[in-house]
């Protein structure tokens, strides 16, 4: 299931072992998608505190910058410099959104890019609809072998993003205790499940929506659009059409007016140099709006 440890186990990919080992963590995987998913019907149970929407709110923003920051623009694209403490820290916000190791998001990530909107796309909406788009790929199990461990082989040399890569779902049981200390069960359903839901579905928004309705403001070889209200969602990840025309730039919104708030707190960040090195967009690609 996760591409850094493929190479070790290939001898044994064929196995009795082996497959049914597979086909249990790959189904685990979806069962806590879903079981969490069915889980939010506990916030019609539970008081809703000023702590727990505190909670809520705190994690999502956190979290999509996790995903954002991390994930999408560190990871998948290398468009800022990090230590390695803070590159850990980054992994470790993305686990904490349930949304697997920071190796496999990155290396799909990489996947998308290079066959955008093509039948390899693995969550492409012009190719394979819109609900495959958004949430069927997620259910579907052939996309975690579809992976080459060689798109991500920059990071997986590291050997603790190995292993959180391994135990990608630990961050997030820390959380959901985390929550639960500070605001009992009303915290965990609030700060952890309802969160991590809406998480979910703004990060899945990118995939589906941002290749459909929106402002094409470059000729790309795919469908991407720029989405002002998924932007703002998603603290930046909205400007789609920008992201697919030059994707190295740590900046998606290319306009002042733009609003790119995940850009904004790696531009704060670099001022103590805890990261450095923000790739901007050249002006050359700029010239095309």
């Amino acid at each position: 299931m996760n591409v850094s440890l493929r190479g070790s186990a290939a001898h044994t990919a064929g196995s009795p072992v082996a497959t049914a080992a597979r086909f249990v963590f790959q189904n685990l995987n979806k069962g806590s998608f879903l079981a969490l998913h069915c889980a939010i019907v506990l916030a019609l149970f539970v008081p809703v505190t000023w702590t727990a929407i505190g909670l809520c709110v705190a994690c999502y923003y956190l979290r999509i910058f996790g995903i954002g920051a991390g994930y999408h623009r560190y990871f998948s694209h290398r468009s800022f410099k990090t230590s390695r403490v803070f590159q850990f820290v980054l992994a470790a916000l993305g686990c904490s959104a349930i949304q697997k190791g920071p190796l496999w998001w990155a290396a799909n990530h990489r996947h998308h890019h290079k066959h955008s909107d093509q039948e390899d796309d693995p969550h492409s909406p012009v190719r394979h609809g819109l609900w495959w788009s958004h949430i069927g790929w997620v259910l579907s199990t052939k996309n975690d072998d579809q992976v080459d461990p060689n798109e991500i082989r920059d990071f997986s040399r590291y050997w603790e993003l190995r292993l959180l890569e391994r135990f990608h779902w630990v961050p997030g049981v820390v959380l959901a205790g985390l929550c639960l200390w500070i605001g009992g069960w009303s915290g965990v359903v609030w700060g952890f499940v309802v969160s991590t839901i809406l998480v979910y579905h703004a990060t899945f928004l990118v995939n589906s929506v941002c290749h459909v309705l929106g402002r094409r403001r470059f000729e790309t070889t795919d469908a991407s659009r720029n989405n002002w209200w998924v932007a703002l969602l998603t603290m930046g990840e909205g400007w789609h059409n920008n992201h697919h025309h030059y994707m190295s730039s740590v900046r998606q919104g290319f306009r002042w007016w733009e609003f790119d708030g995940t850009y904004y707190v790696l531009k704060l960040l670099s001022l103590p140099r805890i990261v450095w090195a923000l790739r901007g967009v050249p002006r050359a690609k700029l010239a095309a709006c």
